[in-house]
C-alpha cells in the first residue's frame, strides 16, 4: 500500500450484535468506518497531516487506522475505549496516538489516554501543541462492542 497520508480523523462508535463479531461490525458501522478495510497500524502522525472531521470514505478503501476495540457477552459489563493524539509545537514533527480499551467507564478511558500522552512527549522531549482523547461507553445488553478510531486518510481514500 503505498499512498500519502494528508489527514488523519478520530472516530468512536458502540452497538450489540448478535456475536461478538456482529457487535465489532456494528460499533464500525456507527463509527463511520464500517465499510472501509481497516489496516491496523502503530501510533503515529505523519508531519504536516491535517487533523479533520470524519469525512465519507470510499467502500471498500484500504485505510490504515489506529484503534482499540472490546467486546463482551456479560450482561451489566461497562465497556470503555478511547483513542487520542497529541501533536507536537513543531509540525514537521511526528504526533502521537494511543488507544485504551478495558471494562471501564468513558471517564477512566479518557484519563489513562491522557496520561499516555503525556508520557509519550515527555520521553520524546517534546511540548504538546494540541491534545485531543475520544472515548466511548457501553453498557452490554447481550453481546457489546466498543471502539474507538484514529484513521490516517489520503485523497485518494475520499468519496
Amino acid at each position: 500500500m503505498t499512498k500519502t497520508v494528508t489527514m488523519a480523523a478520530a472516530t468512536v462508535g458502540h452497538a450489540e450484535g448478535g456475536t461478538p463479531l456482529n457487535a465489532f461490525d456494528n460499533a464500525l458501522l456507527a463509527a463511520g468506518i464500517g465499510n472501509v478495510n481497516l489496516v491496523k497500524v502503530s501510533s503515529i502522525i505523519p508531519p504536516d497531516v491535517a487533523i479533520v472531521d470524519l469525512p465519507k470514505i470510499k467502500p471498500g478503501a484500504l485505510v490504515p487506522t489506529a484503534y482499540a476495540a472490546m467486546t463482551s457477552e456479560v450482561p451489566g459489563q461497562t465497556l470503555a475505549a478511547a483513542v487520542g493524539w497529541a501533536l507536537p509545537d513543531d509540525p514537521a514533527k511526528p504526533g502521537v496516538i494511543m488507544e485504551f480499551h478495558d471494562i471501564a467507564t468513558r471517564a477512566e478511558a479518557e484519563r489513562a489516554v491522557r496520561a499516555m500522552l503525556e508520557e509519550a512527549f515527555r520521553v520524546r522531549g517534546e511540548p504538546i501543541r494540541e491534545l485531543r482523547v475520544f472515548p466511548v461507553e457501553h453498557t452490554v445488553e447481550r453481546v457489546g462492542c466498543v471502539l474507538a478510531a484514529v484513521v490516517l486518510l489520503a485523497e485518494q481514500d475520499l468519496a
